[in-house]
């Protein structure tokens, strides 16, 4: 029993663990790094620049997630309504528009909702239809 307890063996030292493990953390952030680089040029693709809009510019607005009751088929709705015009600039994202009260949705909306308002061009007219007679009726 008069061994020496002690092994002989490979023990690492402080200061090697602690370089180690500093190589270790350097790689793992250089991994993830590239990582986020990739993840951001994926989801970038398909992003574009918006608009840069201002109080008081004219805009139209989308009816892809508006209800309207008195026509309830969706192919009948205007892909877009009205002439609103913005309040405020809430973010670069969103704007408050001046919206009638009958309209009861809130005011503060996304700019992926808007579109500019353009003016009809010149010589172009906007045509009422003419009404037609059925069975001695005008309709």
């Amino acid at each position: 029993m008069g061994d020496n307890i002690r092994k002989k063996g490979k023990v690492e030292s402080a200061t090697e663990f602690v370089e180690r493990i500093k190589k270790v953390y350097k790689e793992a952030g250089a991994i993830l790094k590239k990582a986020q680089e990739d993840m951001k040029r994926q989801a970038d693709r398909r992003r574009k620049e918006t608009e840069d809009w201002k109080k008081g510019d004219k805009v139209m607005l989308s009816t892809k997630d508006l209800v309207f009751k008195e026509r309830p088929v969706r192919k009948l709705v205007d892909q877009y309504v009205g002439l609103y015009t913005i309040k405020e600039m809430i973010f670069t994202n969103a704007v408050k528009l001046q919206l009638p009260t009958l309209m009861r949705i809130h005011p503060v909306v996304n700019v992926s909702w808007i579109i500019q308002y353009r003016k009809q061009v010149g010589g172009q007219k906007k045509e009422e239809g003419k009404p037609i007679e059925v069975e001695r009726v005008k309709e």
